[in-house]
């Protein structure tokens, strides 16, 4: 599937992005973000059995991957590792709400820039 960023697969990678990773938790998701890696962003999704059953578990992280192709598909930073953990409240947030999430998490972490705030500065 082309414009697709590598996945991460084993459970080496992941365990490497949690142990040295930087991690942002938002009520819809946990960020696990490892920077200096040299080569393009790599993505892994997780959802562990606390969340629910396999339905749910499958849900949350169908809703991660879309949340992340669409913040990350135009202009996907370069030399990350992320790794997206599914919560209880993935597989039922609303979407714009998980959309802002990813976001927040994103710009906390570091891996994009910080959204530039219009000051309302007339007086």
């Amino acid at each position: 599937m082309p414009g697709r960023p590598p996945r991460l697969t084993r459970r080496r990678e992941f365990l490497r992005v949690a142990g040295r990773g930087r991690k942002i938790a938002r009520p819809g998701l946990l960020l696990q973000a490892l920077p200096g890696t040299g080569g393009p962003l790599r993505l892994g999704f997780t959802a562990t059995k606390r969340i629910g059953g396999a339905v749910v578990r499958n849900r949350a992280k169908r809703r991660l991957r879309e949340a992340a192709r669409l913040t990350l598909g135009a202009a996907p930073p370069e030399g990350w590792d992320l790794v997206l953990v599914a919560r209880e409240a993935t597989a039922t947030r609303p979407f714009a709400a998980l959309l802002a999430d990813l976001a927040a998490a994103l710009r906390q972490a570091g891996v994009t820039p910080p959204r530039r705030e219009a000051k309302g500065e007339d007086a």
